[in-house]
């Protein structure tokens, strides 16, 4: 029995039950089913029919055969054993009429494929709808009890006739109407999670088809991605769905093929391939020569392949249109398949001989036409391993065309090219250069690991063996050599798979050695291959955190002029306008980052996709910048570009861009998912450092979501993500250390904080950490100080985070200065001048549209605003934090609102920690934590550091913090000093 209704038809469900409550009252209906091919009609009818088995009503199937003679075809297994009474005319209207009737009587007449009624059968029909509808008169006593006659049928392929009776009935008469539209994505997941679980077989009654069976497949992942991947590719169709996933769905291969799986995928589209047997003999040729010609297709092109005359070819395409196969697409006369799957699966169903010579005279025809070798090479691939060389050269071509498009499908044709071409003789030189294009293809579509198995093979070989050109320049027979130029070429690639993988020391090394190969001076003019590796060994660089050292060199290359063209130009461009700014060399940096920026939007997309970091380094810059808009602008169109399975790394890099983006812009909920998708693609491809930063802003993003109640999870996810990462691995690992940090600090533990920042970045002067975002981060470690009661700590720190922030002059880490510039005024006393620099910090968040730290800010002044110009200017200050956190989502600074109106209003003293009279309430308390959290925060009161009380409860250092943050905020307090004053004599022991 199924487990509740059809996923997603919960609304439809709902009104075929209510149809079998009226039939129970003795009130028959007309139910019309109607949607798309592979919408779920015949599932609902077979929940409507299961359920009316429960009730113990009798249920009848009937179904349109797809073929046979004599009339009434559609009624035949409805009429029964007995079927007409002996002696009656079998072309009888009114004795089926009478028939149906009696065998329906009170019960469901179920008939499925309505839409391939023959005429005697849709007069039958269309007879019953009229005596079943409420307009009509009511059965005299001797009638037959009333029923239910469900209708499922497809609008594109039914007569008019039943299309105007159906409306006409939904109009006027109470025929019900259900509706199979698309599924949303949220019923997809659900549904691809039924599908994980094994099928449950249910009563349907007698004759039920079996495509109400749920299959259960191994499905490709069970995120709400690829849930919506496969949502977009099927249309929401649970018919579509269930044969993508049958062919083992692969995003990179979408459209041009499902998966690879043809034997599944063809024993699940039995009723398609019914569909397709059902045609004429010419329609059939038609449909399978559509099916090699792919994409949208021309009538006459179709007739060509099929080996048809123009007239037999525009009739089977006409068949094709009204069996619903095939419809018009776009202008020009020219056709597609209703879905790319039902044309895959002609195409799966074809022989072999037909398939390649189809294809044989496909390419030829596209090479007539001077298609492009991305069309061309849709049809060499099915020649490859018949047509040799020829075929090969085709798909390397075409690879180099889409291999920023779609890297996967790149990647298949390389190595179908590669399969084909001699590994030996004058090709030696070619096949060596496809080796390198594939591993790019490879590492572009995800694929790390496999691409930089491959390049380290090609670069021992080479490496150790150089290339020795003959005469005419070529490598000799001796083996798969590389040239000089292709040497340098498979020393950028290795070391990119191994920057990719955060492999950091080897993909210097790499670099590093393939450098060695260049003179020195670089020379005037650079190949495309040496631009290629300097871009490389750049990148190493930036993300080891030691960009210093290859500015000099970048600088120097910029001078010299590339062969590789304007869009490896912009990228060495881009990349020293990042390495000035993440230095903190503002001056220099910000004109160069507008230049570049200018450079990019003048590209073409397929141009700047060649090089895909360009428009994540570009955006990262102008983030560090403050140019927040022109840095969501170039993130998303690098994202954008980033479709189909390319790039998921670059992809996942701008997702973390654009979470940081989303957080200061307040839009919470984006920044959530962002961070979970990059997160996501970041494991796929196997990026740790990735992985960590992203899970580091998930865990912020939640802090600030979800308030305190949240924020120890919270903390504890990104202190988790953080401890597989070595401290000092650089941009990475800083990055996600500093966020860890801010979400400690938020959720109450400041000197958890303070540990964090001076372990990860370097000491108190933090100086592993990027210069762009070093003023904020001694600001945060000023106001964690002062949380902790060091005011003198607190002021060195302010002091050295005034200075950064004077040599950078950008405003909002100013504006991060000034608020804790204005925390240790407030705890001096000096509530006017703390109050100014308050509204400084405020006015500088706003501007930068940073609405939630803007929120944050005022509610941080509301106390001074309090004490300077009285309690209902501070109300109203709150009052615009509240509001504007609320439009946010930011649940962290509604409470923190609250929680200060709550102190003004009572007027009561702001304090680190509980009142020395207030010691029941805190005995209470100190029984709210857990027992681990009370042996972590005994040891912490009686003066033992966090490495100590892990050695002695056998626990990690960040598990002692996650712990004693969690005490402090159940607690009220801020530092171990008000913990021991909290705690008093209820601690225990």
């Amino acid at each position: 029995m199924a487990d509740g209704p059809p996923v997603g038809r919960e609304a439809q469900s709902a009104r075929l039950s209510q149809v079998l409550d009226g039939l129970e009252r003795g009130r028959g209906a007309v139910v019309e089913i109607t949607g798309e091919p592979g919408s779920g009609k015949t599932q609902l009818a077979c929940w409507l029919a299961e359920q009316a088995g429960q009730r113990g009503l009798p249920v009848i199937w009937a179904r349109a055969p797809r073929a046979g003679e004599g009339p009434f075809r559609v009624f035949r297994d409805a009429a029964g054993r007995t079927g007409l009474a002996e002696g009656s005319d079998p072309a009888d209207p009114a004795a089926w009429y009478e028939l149906i009737r009696q065998r329906a009587a009170g019960g469901v007449l179920l008939v499925d494929e309505m839409h391939r009624a023959d005429p005697s059968s849709l007069e039958l029909a269309l007879r019953l709808i009229r005596s079943l509808s409420s307009s009509a008169p009511s059965p005299s006593p001797a009638s037959p009890s009333p029923f239910v006659l469900v209708l499922a049928h497809r609008p594109r392929q039914s007569p008019p006739a039943l299309l105007e009776a159906l409306d006409l009935g939904v109009r006027t008469a109470g025929i019900v109407r259900v509706e199979a539209g698309p599924l949303d994505v949220a019923a997809v997941a659900a549904l691809l999670d039924r599908w994980r679980r094994p099928a449950a077989v249910g009563a349907y009654g007698a004759g039920a088809p079996d495509a109400a069976t749920a299959p259960a497949y191994a499905l490709p992942g069970g995120t709400g991605a690829s849930a919506a991947v496969l949502h977009t590719a099927s249309k929401g169709l649970p018919g579509y769905l269930r044969l993508l996933v049958a062919a083992g769905f692969d995003a990179g291969l979408w459209p041009d093929r499902a998966g690879g799986d043809e034997d599944r995928l063809l024993r699940e589209a039995a009723p398609l391939l019914a569909e397709l047997g059902a045609l004429s003999g010419p329609a059939r040729a038609a449909a399978r020569a559509a099916a090699v010609l792919g994409g949208t297709f021309r009538p006459a092109d179709v007739a060509r392949i099929a080996g048809l005359g123009a007239r037999d070819g525009l009739a089977a395409c006409a068949e094709l249109v009204r069996a619903d196969l095939v419809r018009p697409a776009g202008h020009g006369q020219r056709l597609a398949f209703r879905h790319p799957v039902v044309g895959q699966v002609a195409h799966a169903d074809c022989d072999l001989p037909f398939l390649l010579d189809a294809h044989r005279r496909a390419l030829r025809m596209a090479a007539e036409r001077g298609a492009p070798a991305v069309e061309r090479a849709r049809h060499a691939e099915h020649l490859v391993h018949t047509d040799g060389a020829a075929a090969a050269r085709v798909l390397a071509e075409g690879a180099a065309e889409t291999v920023t498009r779609a890297p996967a499908i790149a990647a298949r044709w390389l190595r179908l090219a590669l399969d084909a071409l001699p590994a030996r003789g004058r090709e030696v030189e070619e096949r060596a250069a496809w080796e390198l294009a594939h591993c790019r293809a490879l590492i572009a579509s995800g694929h790390i690991r496999e691409a930089r198995a491959l390049a380290h093979d090609l670069l021992a070989e080479g490496g150790s063996r150089p290339a020795d050109p003959g005469p005419a320049g070529r490598a000799d027979d001796g083996g798969a050599r590389l040239t000089p130029r292709l040497l340098l070429r498979a020393y950028a690639v290795c070391a990119d798979a191994e920057r990719l993988l955060c492999r950091y020391e080897e993909a210097e090394a790499i670099a590093r050695t393939g450098m060695a190969l260049l003179p020195r001076p670089l020379p005037a003019v650079l190949s495309p291959e040496a631009t290629e590796l300097i871009y490389e060994y750049g990148l190493v660089h930036v993300l080891r955190g030691t960009h210093d050292r290859i500015r000099p060199l970048l600088r120097e290359a910029a001078r010299a002029r590339t062969e590789a063209g304007p869009s490896a130009s912009a990228a060495l461009g881009v990349l020293i306008a990042f390495c000035d700014v993440f230095s903190g060399d503002i001056a220099r940096g910000a004109p160069e980052v507008t230049r570049c920026a200018a450079l990019v939007d003048a590209l073409p997309d397929g141009v700047a996709g060649h090089t895909p970091d360009v428009l994540a380094l570009l955006g990262c810059a102008e983030l560090y910048l403050e140019r927040f808009p022109d840095a969501r602008r170039h993130l998303q169109r690098g994202l954008d570009a980033a479709t189909g399975g390319a790039q998921k790394h670059i992809r996942a890099h701008q997702l973390l861009g654009l979470t940081m983006i989303d957080q200061w812009a307040g839009r919470l909920d984006g920044a959530e998912r962002r961070a979970v998708e990059a997160e996501e693609l970041a494991r796929a491809v196997g990026a740790p450092d990735v992985v960590t930063l992203a899970t580091a802003m998930r865990a912020m993003t939640l802090v600030w979501a979800r308030g305190r109640r949240y924020a120890g999870e919270a903390v504890a996810l990104a202190a988790r993500a953080v401890d597989v990462v070595a401290l000092g691995r650089g941009w990475w690992a800083t990055s996600a250390i500093s966020l860890l940090a801010h979400a400690q600090l938020l959720g109450g533990d400041a000197t958890g904080c303070l540990r964090t920042l001076r372990d990860g970045g370097g000491g108190d002067g933090l100086p592993q950490v990027q210069p762009a975002f070093r003023p904020s981060l001694l600001a945060l470690m000023a106001t964690a100080a002062l949380a902790g009661g060091d005011a003198v700590g607190a002021e060195r720190l302010l002091a050295d985070a005034e200075a950064d922030a004077g040599r950078l002059g950008l405003p909002l880490q100013w504006a991060c200065v000034h608020r804790a510039g204005a925390q240790l005024r407030s705890a001096r006393g000096e509530h006017a001048g703390a109050l100014e620099l308050f509204e400084r910090a405020a006015e500088a968040f706003r501007g930068g549209g940073l609405p939630v730290q803007h929120a944050w800010t005022l509610i941080a002044s509301a106390p001074a605003t309090a004490l300077v110009r009285g309690p209902g200017a501070a109300l109203d200050v709150l009052a615009r934090a509240e509001s504007m956190a609320r439009a946010c989502g930011a649940a962290l600074a509604v409470e923190e609102a609250e929680r200060v109106r709550a102190r003004l209003s009572a007027d009561t003293r702001p304090a680190l920690g509980p009142h020395p009279s207030a010691g029941p309430r805190v005995v209470d308390l100190w029984s709210a934590l857990s027992e681990r959290e009370r042996e972590v925060a005994d040891l912490a009161a009686a003066g033992l550091r966090s490495r100590q009380i892990a050695e002695r409860l056998f626990l990690s250092h960040r598990t002692v913090d996650s712990h004693l943050g969690s005490a402090y905020r159940k607690l009220g307090v801020y530092s171990r000093t008000a913990l021991a004053r909290a705690l008093g004599p209820a601690v225990p022991g």
